[in-house]
């Protein structure tokens, strides 16, 4: 896949039809010109993550795509179930680029110093729309990467990193002392144990298989509970007990879990204090963040964990507004310092612009399966 010679590069798009259709196409776009504190960035590699599904495809029911004409030019379309047009009414009859995170190569830019300094340079950006071949963002959003690092090396700058460091960032801010993470054997969790490793921190992981379990203790991970065992609750309320973690950042969302943690740290907190009974249950304050929607049905609370408790969302975007530009620089520094260990992201297959389009592979990448991450370079071809 190449650019064309008029000026122009290919973006993807995502629409929404008040019809109740989503439709995916590639759009030619002009190549946009940076402004003098600007960069100009071919972007060669940009991950697809859980949340850029969600804009990517929304709830469209993907059994249902077909596809219109071929390579550049395919347009896919998908059913989207009457039930959930009124979560996306929102965005209806609005193509919308997609895609995070990425990153690239800075082939021109603008006046500033700051922005001429970059050129040639292989940088991280964040910043949405890089789905797309060109991307232009402020020189000051750029994140260099270290000499020798690939535009693959630093896709995945952003997200997971940041996010993994924002949970940790929040529990020293909250005043807790341990961590829970659910659907724990991902990329992110993978890094969440490397820096709670590296940083002291005790962190009780959450995984849905054996298989996951053993990703994560072949890593160093400590603290590993199979959500899938029949001793599940045990080996929680244990865990929960030996590190005192009474903060949890939640992907799953639906079901049970979310209460499952609450109650085991109620029962921990219980135990590690030998308080006599209350009613109210301890004063022990237990927070669970829900940061994901692997599960997208009701979140089910069954009340066994006392008053003294919260279940909230969390996002990284309001987190670093929360924490302020110099905080937030101090995290990127990190990520940019350990880019090849605690923050290395692998990928299971590099695709097209093109192909993302293809039903087999959106049924792929859509599974968002652990240990399954997929890289579109942009350029590729």
């Amino acid at each position: 896949m190449t650019t064309s010679n008029d000026g122009t590069g290919l973006q993807l798009r995502s629409l929404v039809k008040s019809s109740g259709e989503l439709e995916l196409s590639l759009a030619r776009v002009p190549i946009p010109k940076p402004s003098d504190d600007e960069i100009l960035v071919r972007v060669e590699a940009t991950p697809i993550n859980p949340s850029d599904l969600g804009l990517l495809l929304g709830p469209a029911d993907l059994s249902t795509a077909q596809v219109a004409g071929s390579g550049d030019e395919a347009v896919v379309t998908a059913k989207i179930p009457p039930q959930f047009m009124r979560a996306v009414a929102a965005r209806a009859d609005e193509s919308m680029p997609v895609g995070n995170e990425g990153a690239g190569v800075v082939v021109e830019a603008g006046s500033s110093p700051e922005a001429q300094a970059l050129v040639g340079k292989t940088v991280a950006i964040l910043g949405g729309a890089m789905y797309a071949q060109y991307r232009v963002v402020k020189a000051a959003d750029a994140l260099p990467l270290p000499a020798g690092a690939t535009p693959a090396d630093g896709a995945s700058c952003f997200v997971n990193p940041l996010t993994a460091l924002g949970m940790v960032e929040t529990m020293r801010r909250e005043g807790h002392t341990a961590l829970v993470h659910t659907a724990a054997a991902s990329n992110l969790g993978q890094m969440l144990n490397k820096i709670c490793l590296k940083d002291g921190v005790d962190l009780v992981n959450i995984v849905r298989s054996p298989a996951q379990a053993k990703i994560l203790k072949d890593i160093g991970a400590k603290h590993v509970v199979d959500s899938s065992a029949p001793s599940f609750m045990d080996d929680l309320i244990a865990a929960l007990t030996e590190t005192g973690a009474t903060l949890a950042f939640d992907a799953i969302g639906g079901g049970k879990l979310a209460g499952q943690i609450l109650t085991g740290m109620e029962v921990a907190a219980n135990k590690r204090a030998g308080a006599a009974y209350s009613r109210y249950g301890s004063a022990t304050y237990k927070q669970v963040y829900i940061y994901g929607g692997l599960d997208t049905g009701p979140t089910e609370l069954a009340r066994a964990f006392g008053m003294s408790w919260g279940l909230g969302g969390w996002l990284l975007t309001p987190f670093l507004m929360k924490i302020g530009q110099a905080e937030a620089q101090k995290l990127r520094q990190r990520v940019a310092d350990e880019l090849r260990t605690t923050f290395a992201s692998h990928y299971t297959r590099e695709i097209s612009l093109a192909e993302v389009l293809k039903p087999e592979v959106m049924a792929a990448y859509n599974r968002k399966t652990t240990g399954e991450k997929y890289l579109i370079n942009p350029n590729k071809g």
